[in-house]
């Protein structure tokens, strides 16, 4: 978000840019109002009720564009993977399955514009991904029989996007998928699990799989990353100073496995075991995660295929058909009770539970400063 607005030759240079035009601008804006109980952004939104909130104001702050300044997607158009030449076997990509029908979006595109709203299956899809928070989800936009149209407004929280819906300006946090302002304050969005993988993964899987293409109907640099230099593990959250949990640096990434008795989190750089692969009981809940398939990061070198390697990494349920399978490598990956093979999606590709999918734990990866803002209660797990 930031770094298409504003250039400067280091890091922290831009922040403070950032910082100080919010800061300015807000100043100015409060002075003008005098002892007006408006908030700051009533007369840029009129049509939302901000006399229905779940948060504090305070907590809510400008990121630099305005209202749809980084444009959502309305209207995606799709190649099947295999034409789509453009990706490379490594560039990450969002995988989206709803009721078997699989859809890919590269990250090169959804890093530009954060939101495509779309149609899987006939079920109205909200793509999102805020990159400061290194966060993907998927909401259906479907509320109380009303399908909205999901657009960002320029504003974080946490240092995560919150996004509007265009038919009753509410406003949603992206990471919870909850309305925090407006109509819809303190609704919950029906959330859709998916991954990010490598493109090859998505090719493997099946090379017809619609792709999102780079005709998105805006000029933008698809392929260069306007963050580039962001994930550096060492360095601090671009507008967040919220409470800063001791417990894993800022910028970690980590996966979350969401259990819905608690979360627990698995820091990627221990990921490490040579078989590519961890099986574990997570509140009860019998778990595989396998990251034996790389991909480059989205946010580290100018270019996002020459961006740094890191494991593809999912959660899954080993939970099948009323049994609880387990697994080893030594000859691909195989549950010990059929020897079927499976393939690092989670599906069965040959043997008795062929075509069976293991279900994706609900959670997924982003950075740990934005997980732990919001689920502070999350414990850290090992490998």
């Amino acid at each position: 978000m930031l770094k298409l607005l504003f250039q400067s030759t280091t890091l922290p240079l831009r922040i403070l840019r950032i910082t100080l035009l919010s800061a300015t601008g807000y100043g100015l804006l409060y002075l003008a109002m005098g002892n007006a109980t408006e908030l700051p952004w009533q007369q840029e939104w009129p049509d939302t009720d901000f006399s229905r909130m779940t948060v504090k104001p305070s907590e809510i702050i400008s990121g630099g564009p305005p209202r749809d300044g980084i444009p959502s997607v309305d209207n995606p158009r799709f190649v099947a993977a295999r034409n789509a030449s453009w990706l490379r076997p490594l560039s990450p990509v969002i995988l989206l399955d709803i009721n078997g029908t699989q859809r890919a979006y590269p990250l090169e595109i959804l890093i530009y514009h954060e939101i495509v709203n779309d149609v899987v299956d006939g079920t109205p899809i909200a793509v999102t991904f805020c990159p400061l928070c290194n966060s993907a989800l998927a909401f259906e936009r479907q509320v109380n029989g009303q399908t909205l149209s999901f657009g960002t407004t320029g504003k974080l929280r946490n240092s995560d996007m919150i996004m509007y819906d265009r038919q009753t300006q509410s406003w949603w946090q992206q990471f919870t998928g909850i309305g925090i302002v407006g109509f819809y304050a303190g609704t919950q969005l029906k959330t859709r699990t998916l991954r990010i993988v490598a493109f090859r993964d998505v090719l493997d899987s099946d090379p017809n799989t619609p792709t999102l293409s780079r005709s998105t109907g805006f000029m933008r640099p698809y392929g260069n990353n306007p963050y580039h230099g962001y994930d550096n593990i060492s360095d601090q959250p671009f507008l967040y100073d919220g409470h800063q949990d001791q417990r894993l640096p800022a910028m970690a990434r980590v996966l979350a496995i969401d259990t819905g008795a608690g979360a627990c989190l698995f820091d990627l750089r221990r990921l490490n075991n040579p078989n590519g692969m961890t099986q574990a009981i997570i509140n009860e809940e019998p778990v595989l995660i396998l990251y034996r398939s790389k991909r480059h990061s989205a946010l580290d070198t100018r270019h996002i295929n020459q961006g740094r390697l890191l494991p593809a990494v999912t959660a899954y349920s080993r939970k099948l058909n009323g049994s609880v399978l387990e697994f080893n490598s030594s000859q691909g990956l195989r549950d010990r009770a059929t020897n079927s093979l499976w393939n690092q999606l989670g599906v069965a590709i040959s043997g008795p539970l062929k075509d069976n999918k293991l279900d994706i734990m609900p959670g997924g990866v982003s950075f740990a400063f934005a997980w732990l803002a919001f689920r502070p209660d999350s414990d850290i797990c090992t490998d």
